[in-house]
């Protein structure tokens, strides 16, 4: 038995003095699954690419450690920037343009004065349940310039006036697309925050006589903020990945879309295409860090702007 100082006095059992500082692992074991798991499919994958990135296969001497060479060389690829100048420019215009969208939607939904809204709702969240692959095909027979709608446009006109292939209208005839797909996931996301707003903020906005446009800025908005802010790190992170619509439209506008239209076209053909894994990991790798980087910044920017 022990003593312990103090007032009152009183005495401790020291086997259960260690028991207590003995440190619980009950809760590893129920985290461990997940744990195993996360190790295997996220620090795995991003250990080895890393890993990859620092060696390059050379002819004479096979696969040598090159540091940060690999590196240095995608910061100086023109290749490279020409990519990421391409999906920033595409970040840029199409990701404002389909979350406005996709807030208005909600929006409109939730006013409860639009005219059968669960089929309004359903008919606006449908494009994402379509496969990606097969909703590009679909847009991309569409954009033919010797068939399907665009084709049967012009010949109707008599002149080629729309040619979503060309390079003047490619990223517009993607972002197309990809608003097409998104705008019902966005718009679930903004119309289930608003449906937690309380219904006495309504009330009392109806007491002091707002109506309209002034509920919206005063309740729905500030209210809709955080979605606003996931939605648009969702929105910048697919932006980045961009590869599914250039890839299966690549065949339609293979003039147009290079191997290089976005970074990870161009990851993808340096390791498939052209053998170069460890560049291609090399690009993943920066590529994964420009994205996280601005995410955090959104993520923090929004966070501000919500505790003020």
């Amino acid at each position: 038995m022990t003593v312990v100082q103090g007032a009152p006095p009183m005495v401790v059992d020291a086997p259960l003095l260690k028991r207590r500082r003995r440190r619980d692992w009950r809760g590893w074991q129920f985290a461990a699954p997940f744990a195993v798991v996360f190790l295997i499919v996220f620090i795995a994958p991003l250990a080895y690419a890393l890993y990859l990135s620092l060696f390059q296969n050379r002819m004479i001497g096979g696969n040598s450690f090159v540091g940060i060479d690999n590196y240095v060389a995608a910061l100086t690829d023109p290749q490279f920037w020409d990519g990421f100048l391409r999906v920033v420019i595409f970040l840029l215009i199409q990701v404002p343009i389909m979350l406005v969208l996709a807030l208005v939607a909600a929006l409109a939904i939730d006013s409860a004065r639009l005219y059968a809204s669960g089929v309004f709702r359903m008919v606006i969240f449908l494009p994402y349940a379509v496969p990606a692959v097969v909703a590009v095909l679909v847009w991309g027979f569409m954009y033919g310039s010797n068939f399907g709608l665009v084709a049967d446009i012009n010949r109707m006109l008599g002149a080629t006036v729309v040619q979503p292939f060309s390079a003047n209208w490619i990223l517009a005839s993607i972002g197309n697309i990809v608003t097409w797909e998104f705008v019902g996931y966005n718009m679930l996301i903004f119309y289930s925050s608003l449906k937690t707003i309380p219904t006495d903020l309504y009330e009392a906005a109806a007491i002091d006589g707002a109506r309209g446009w002034q509920v919206i800025k005063a309740i729905k908005l500030p209210a809709a903020r955080g979605a606003i802010v996931i939605a648009t790190i969702f929105s910048i992170i697919g932006s980045f990945q961009l590869f599914n619509e250039p890839n299966v439209l690549q065949p339609l506008a293979n003039n147009v879309i290079t191997t290089y239209f976005t970074p990870n076209m161009y990851a993808y053909n340096l390791s498939f295409a052209g053998q170069q894994y460890n560049y291609a990991a090399t690009i993943a790798i920066i590529m994964g860090v420009i994205t996280a980087v601005i995410a955090y910044v959104v993520q923090l920017r929004g966070t501000r702007k919500e505790d003020r």
